[in-house]
């Protein structure tokens, strides 16, 4: 009896384990279902549309369908809501895939994560939010992962700048928020920044700080070297730069009344040695730098709830796009960093060579199609040159003729 109790501990154990909580998830598999699920904002009457898509190259044209941009030079703003949920003591996993396949020049590809009281129909701009998480790109200086969190009414980018991808294949971003304060940023499920809230953005102030009473002694002596005292400068040392050139003669036809007094071309003096500085010796009364003594920051208290928020119930995309057709697919939000990657693999990771692949036979053949222009255009221009040609002998002809007809002939003479 014991021995069976044994060895049902490890199954109670397993049964135990908790499920991963999905507070919300996104794949629009339901065809036009998604327009139910997601709320256009009317706060502006010109926001672009989003459409459904899976866009010119796909891994699989059903599976890799999601929300794409659809008008150039537009601001967007749709959302999604689900059951509002906390964060509190527990980690959160914000987790998408985006596709910029126009080759994006400017324009954002990020999610932002409002609490529960958001009214959809009036979300904008200025909203207030609690992460704003995910690629933006404009131009070369600009190619970066936003991560942003609202602490205390106040939006605080990450203090590190993570570089995004900016080709135009689907890429999976996660965002891994931990309840000891601690985060990770992945690109196509691998790491590719991590750390501590406090240090990495300034959602508090600093710990320690310059000791306001504290200021460097007169007599402290910063310099490693010194003159040496000893060290004199020779008597001969001084030389002019530059002397009368000794081989110098003047000119035969030199008329002092008209040019003036005569004096010879200068050249640099081989016996200058420059300006002349004593030696360097170790300074004896040398004290290293002087650093400024800290102290503990009045201001400063600590906070080990950085990471947790009351309330999130809506998901949004919030953005400006020049140049329109990214694809936004397989939204997650779960407690369960392991799931999450699993889930990661399990959409974006199946398609993601085929997607590849079809895009590589496409610009093959593209680049096939313009040779074989190219290759039509060449073998048409000499054809143009001997119609040209014959044009010419034609009309040469014609003035010929004309002249014979002009011409009075030796009977009618």
């Amino acid at each position: 009896m014991a021995r069976a109790a044994f060895l049902l501990l490890p199954l109670l154990a397993a049964l135990c384990i908790a499920e991963p909580a999905v507070y919300y998830k996104e794949e629009f598999s339901d065809g036009d279902g998604w327009t139910q699920r997601w709320v256009e904002s009317k706060h502006k009457s010109d926001y672009g549309k989003f459409k459904l898509s899976a866009g010119k190259f796909y891994g699989d044209s059903e599976k890799d369908k999601g929300l794409q941009t659809s008008q150039d030079a537009r601001f967007y703003a749709m959302s999604s809501r689900f059951e509002s949920f906390s964060n509190k003591d527990q980690t959160l996993v914000i987790q998408f895939s985006v596709k910029h396949e126009q080759n994006i020049d400017c324009g954002g590809g990020y999610v932002k994560l409002f609490p529960a009281d958001l009214e959809q129909t009036e979300m904008h701009g200025e909203s207030e939010y609690n992460i704003m998480f995910g690629p933006d790109i404009c131009g070369p200086p600009t190619k970066k992962v936003h991560v942003i969190f609202q602490y205390k009414k106040k939006n605080l980018q990450i203090n590190k700048d993570i570089r995004c991808k900016d080709d135009s294949f689907t890429h999976l971003y996660t965002l891994i928020v931990r309840p000891d304060n601690t985060y990770e940023v992945k690109i196509d499920n691998s790491k590719v920044e991590s750390g501590s809230l406090e240090e990495d953005w300034d959602f508090l102030p600093p710990k320690k700080i310059k000791d306001p009473e504290a200021k460097k002694p007169d007599d402290w002596d910063e310099r490693p070297k010194i003159d040496d005292p000893e060290d004199k400068k020779p008597e001969d040392w001084e030389k002019p730069e530059h002397i009368p050139d000794p081989d110098a003669v003047k000119p035969e036809d030199w008329d002092e009344e008209m040019d003036g007094e005569w004096e010879p071309p200068v050249i640099q003096n081989p016996d200058y040695k420059g300006e002349w500085k004593p030696r360097q010796i170790d300074n004896p009364d040398y004290k290293g730098k002087w650093i400024h003594p800290e102290m503990d920051n009045p201001e400063y208290t600590p906070d080990s709830t950085l990471y947790s928020y009351e309330s999130f119930g809506v998901i949004g995309l919030d953005l400006w796009q020049v140049k329109s057709g990214t694809i936004f697919d397989n939204f997650l939000m779960t407690n369960d960093e392991k799931y999450a990657e699993e889930y990661g693999n399990e959409t974006w990771g199946v398609t993601k060579e085929a997607e590849k692949k079809m895009k590589e036979q496409q610009d093959e053949e593209d680049r096939k199609k313009q040779e074989d222009e190219e290759n039509k255009q060449k073998e048409e221009e000499p054809q143009e040159e001997e119609d040209d040609d014959e044009e010419e002998k034609e009309e040469e002809k014609e003035e010929e003729e004309e002249e014979d007809e002009e011409t009075p002939q030796k009977d009618e003479l």
